[in-house]
């Protein structure tokens, strides 16, 4: 049998379910409405989905993820604003900036009173339904039903809560364990709701993959997958530290995915997670040796991990061709950010370069979308709203900043489109510093502010501040910071100029925080 053909979940033992679908204060739907469903991943970063070019794309089991990108449109300039979990979780649900809907970090929580698209579906005639990661600690509203992990969910046997037997993820562990590898549980139990629904109204599935977050476990099907392959380096893995580049922080190196495994080894059940196949040790190695060795079990375990989500996209998209609602329902799959593999050394994400800021993103619709399309306008994940709002026929949340690019897909890019776009990570360490800035169509300039300014899970020392820009067009993989070199100069203060004026747009601008005034007062030379 395929390696990532249908399958059948071991030991899956789901009985049926009695979902309650009417939302308070609905409408009646409109037999125009497509039914939604919409697949998210964590950490699925695009040199590892084999559409986006990359050393590692012929490696890359991607039959399903291809599929889709034949049979719709493919994104090739999607990007997060705060590349961490729960923060780019809502602003997908709120379209709105951390700043606006108050989860700038992982350790804060959505307010359950906040708008979001699941309640503007419901308003709109929609059944509404999550499965699998939802991370953002409070009940989630706007879903007629919900079965969602508890905090960031395990890999094997998982525990569910619903609403019949939630409690916050900051009061403790909880939920009913179901036996079975979760990528797969999360696929049975959204088909299984599907199946279930009101067959006179349109519907809108979050199907939530805690793939492919650390630790990168998989299924036993995939064991054996890569296992005499050695797979290609990225040509700035070997970037020891910030001399060579100019860069101006020193990031998540390898090294220290190095200890994790080593340190998980020798006290398996003290750590956070359960990693594949230990023990694992680099002891003796030189330094290029460790890293090398390090890079190929992260990426043998992080493929794996990818195709088992590969297979199960492919269960549902089979599922919506034997029932005859291909046709009719949009299929989005997209990461809630990406993820370095490698590059500069690093892996892990929340700095603002481009293996992180990127999020892969392909999207069918038979009836608008043209198939095998392929776009390349500046969108970010506070549209995401917008776009599941205008497809559906109902209001954005009320909070919502993004905008609709349901023309940009059919091939219609409205003329006043964005040019540029703003980023902002919070949280502050000295190895990863909080900064803000801003990309356009060829350069990039970042101010790392190094400033916790009173958030969650910050240190409480600051950091020096400091610039970087990149010429994207000439150096893609940001190989060189060349914030100080004369011939970008009025490039730069252009783009300071209108860095400023889209903090104010969105209303991001500290007014009242006299720390980042300081810095700004200290640091902004135009």
């Amino acid at each position: 049998m395929n390696l990532l053909c249908y399958h059948q979940t071991a030991g899956l033992m789901i009985g049926f379910i009695s979902f309650s679908f009417m939302p308070q204060n609905s409408r009646a739907a409109t037999p125009e409405q497509p039914n939604i469903l919409f697949i998210l991943s964590d950490d699925h970063t695009s040199q590892a989905w084999g559409i986006y070019s990359g050393i590692l794309s012929d490696y890359v089991k991607n039959e399903n993820i291809r599929r889709l990108a034949n049979e719709g449109c493919v994104l090739d300039n999607t990007f997060c604003t705060n590349s961490i979990s729960v923060p780019s979780r809502a602003s997908i649900l709120t379209g709105a900036y951390s700043h606006k809907h108050g989860v700038s970090t992982l350790s804060d929580a959505l307010d359950t009173n906040a708008d979001n698209i699941a309640r503007q579906m419901q308003k709109g005639g929609y059944q509404t339904a999550l499965i699998g990661k939802w991370h953002l600690k409070t009940k989630p509203s706007g879903f007629d039903y919900f079965s969602v992990f508890h905090d960031q969910g395990e890999y094997v046997n998982p525990l569910f809560k619903t609403a019949e037997n939630w409690v916050d993820d900051t009061a403790g562990k909880s939920g009913i364990e179901e036996i079975g590898f979760s990528t797969d549980l999360v696929t049975d139990k959204t088909i299984q709701w599907i199946e279930a629904r009101d067959k006179e109204k349109p519907f809108m599935m979050f199907c939530h993959f805690k793939a492919t977050h650390e630790p990168w476990d998989f299924p036993d099907r995939m064991k054996d997958l890569y296992e005499d392959v050695t797979f290609p380096e990225p040509e700035n893995m070997f970037e020891f530290g910030p001399s060579r580049s100019g860069r101006k922080f020193n990031g998540q190196q390898l090294e220290n995915m190095g200890w994790r495994w080593e340190t998980a080894s020798k006290a398996p059940d003290e750590w956070w997670c359960k990693y594949p196949e230990l023990p694992f040790s680099t002891q003796g190695m030189d330094s290029i040796t460790a890293r090398r060795i390090i890079y190929q079990k992260l990426i043998r375990d992080y493929l794996r991990c990818g195709a088992t989500i590969d297979d199960n996209i492919g269960k549902l998209l089979r599922y919506l061709d034997t029932t005859g609602l291909a046709e009719n329902t949009i299929v989005v799959y997209v990461s809630d950010q990406g993820y370095f593999l490698g590059e500069h050394g690093f892996f892990d994400k929340r700095m603002m370069y481009e293996e992180p800021l990127r999020m892969p993103f392909v999207i069918r619709y038979p009836k608008e979308i043209p198939a095998g399309s392929r776009n390349s306008d500046l969108i970010l994940n506070t549209d995401f709203a917008a776009l599941l709002a205008d497809y559906g026929e109902v209001n954005v949340p009320e909070q919502s900043q993004g905008v609709s690019f349901r023309q940009n897909l059919a091939g219609k890019t409205p003329a006043d489109w964005r040019k540029s776009v703003y980023y902002r990570y919070w949280t502050h360490h000295k190895i990863r510093p909080a900064h803000f800035g801003i990309r356009n169509e060829r350069y990039k300039l970042i101010f790392l502010y190094a400033h916790p300014l009173q958030t969650t899970g910050s240190e409480k020392e600051p950091g020096a501040p400091a610039w970087e820009f990149y010429d994207l067009q000439l150096d893609p993989h940001e190989n060189k910071n060349q914030y100080d070199t004369p011939a970008y100069q009025e490039i730069i203060r252009e783009m300071k100029t209108e860095l400023l004026q889209l903090r104010e747009d969105l209303e991001d601008t500290d007014a009242e925080s006299i720390q980042m005034q300081n810095l700004m007062h200290e640091y902004w030379m135009l």
